[in-house]
């Protein structure tokens, strides 16, 4: 099991982007958008192998994403079957399934779920 990538809400994703290439020289995936909910989101691999997804939601108006920052955490837990099993654990243990386990439109296997403060966490195949 480990931390599979963090989430950050941010305006200006081009900008933010171009930044941690600069600054810590992150390679980044294609952009990924999905033209339903308007959502953009670019993966940055750090030379450790860490990686960073910078998102951003654009609404009818124009405007950007509402909240800034922390996004949510993704864990790795293993296999599909894991993943079912520990969304199933946060269930009996009263916590929120947010959302799945699915496989998401940039092709991850998940479950989102809450921990008992609110914060979102994406458990993941891998």
């Amino acid at each position: 099991m480990h931390i599979e990538h963090l989430a950050v809400w941010v305006n200006d994703l081009e900008n933010m982007k171009d930044f941690y290439h600069d600054f810590f020289e992150t390679e980044s995936s294609e952009l990924y958008y999905n033209e339903k909910t308007g959502f953009r989101s670019y993966f940055l691999t750090f030379s450790s192998g860490a990686r960073l997804e910078l998102t951003n939601k654009r609404f009818l108006a124009g405007r950007s994403h509402e909240a800034f920052g922390y996004a949510h955490l993704a864990i790795a837990v293993g296999s599909k079957a894991d993943v079912n099993r520990f969304a199933q654990r946060f269930v009996a243990a009263g916590l929120p399934l947010l959302n799945g386990p699915r496989t998401t439109g940039d092709g991850y296997y998940e479950a989102v779920v809450q921990d008992p403060e609110g914060n979102l966490i994406e458990l993941t195949t891998g």
